[in-house]
């Protein structure tokens, strides 16, 4: 029985974040959701969030990270 596991990946409103998403979605994962944007008042920048899910054979483990799977 496949079990769906889910990750959120955040960065700043630019390329890199571009490149994160793409290589979540190169590894199996895929879109869940729209993407999210917000201010950073610290950092005075916009910052870019994406939910992302991937289902997989294996149990799933709190102790291992999710971008492992």
């Amino acid at each position: 029985m496949a079990t769906r596991i889910y990750r959120f990946l955040t960065g700043p409103d630019d390329s890199s974040f571009c490149h994160k998403v793409t290589k979540a979605l190169s590894e199996g994962w895929h879109l869940y959701g729209d993407p999210q944007y917000a201010a950073d008042p610290v950092s005075n920048a916009m910052r870019c969030g994406q939910a992302v899910f991937k289902d997989v054979e294996e149990q799933y483990n709190p102790e291992r990270k999710l971008g492992e799977y």
